[in-house]
């Protein structure tokens, strides 16, 4: 396995081929718009200059990693030659049934399929394509250089062949590949968005403050980050979407989302990629400043 295509130029997109290519894989950076493709290349090329001044990778390594690179706004040309393709696009379920649609007409027959998925059904995924054993889920952790852990999550019909592919290239990765089964929110997301979202519900109800929780969480729970400041992080937005497949899945309330949540989506308050959330991010992305809404 040599290609490796990475649908999305995003967060988690840049962060995986960026993994992949330091691996020493070939990489088809694959993304509609040339813009984000500019903005995903230059994250690449700052995490690298970050690693090279810590002494983590070396000034050559840093540029055979970028050449390893290439980029396509077509999928069609991008995954011509992929033995693996790794998509990692909005989590919206129309969206990833579409994409994996045309990688099922565009891929080479051998060609397994992946999903970067937080929450959605990795056998519903792979029903819409000709290839249902071949598709899996690879659930990489942001930042995704960093970050040892990849939920790896068989559909219904995803054969014994390519879990134990992926396993085993996952641990070429430098990761820690850990098999999980194919329900609501996986285990990662399933225990930690309630969690979160139970932290919103705890400021809604007035019990506390911004602050107040994320210390309570850091210092009482040893967590390194608090559930706000970690909600901002992954953006609400995307909280608010594995919630909702969580609560849809299991139809149980107890993964409802908080109507603080709901709002704050809808106004725009999606956390650090907005400049605002539960914290203020216009002068810095760190969570030092509480938004004004919550001061």
């Amino acid at each position: 396995m040599k290609n490796v295509a990475v649908i999305g130029a995003g967060t988690m997109g840049n962060g995986i081929a960026h993994t992949f290519a330091q691996s020493g894989f070939k990489v088809q950076l694959i993304d509609i718009s040339e813009a984000s493709l500019k903005r995903g290349i230059d994250t690449i090329a700052k995490n690298l200059d970050r690693m090279v001044a810590k002494e983590r990778i070396t000034e050559a390594e840093k540029a055979e990693t970028l050449e390893n690179i290439e980029t396509f706004t077509s999928i069609t040309e991008g995954v011509e030659y992929a033995s693996l393709v790794v998509e990692a696009a909005t989590e919206n379920l129309d969206l990833k049934l579409k994409i994996f649609r045309e990688l099922d007409e565009a891929c080479p027959d051998d060609t397994i399929l992946a999903t970067n998925t937080s929450s959605i059904s990795i056998t519903q995924i792979g029903a819409v394509t000709s290839r249902p054993e071949m598709v899996i889920g690879m659930h990489f952790m942001n930042p995704v250089p960093i970050m040892k852990l990849v939920e790896i999550i068989r559909g219904y019909n995803t054969s014994d062949e390519v879990t134990n592919t992926i396993m085993e290239l996952s641990k070429t990765l430098g990761k820690v590949p850990t098999e999980v089964n194919d329900y609501p929110g996986f285990v990662a997301n399933r225990i930690l968005m309630p969690m979160l979202n139970e932290a919103i519900e705890t400021l809604y109800n007035g019990v506390a403050g911004v602050t107040e929780i994320d210390t309570v969480m850091k210092l009482g729970m040893a967590h390194p980050m608090g559930p706000l400041q970690l909600a901002d992080f992954i953006g609400l937005d995307v909280c608010l979407s594995i919630l909702n497949v969580m609560y849809n899945g299991f139809k149980n309330p107890k993964y409802a989302p908080c109507p603080l949540l709901v709002n704050m989506v809808m106004a725009g308050k999606l956390g650090v990629k907005s400049g605002e959330g539960f914290y203020d991010y216009s002068e810095s992305r760190k969570a030092e400043k509480i938004a004004k809404q919550f001061a």
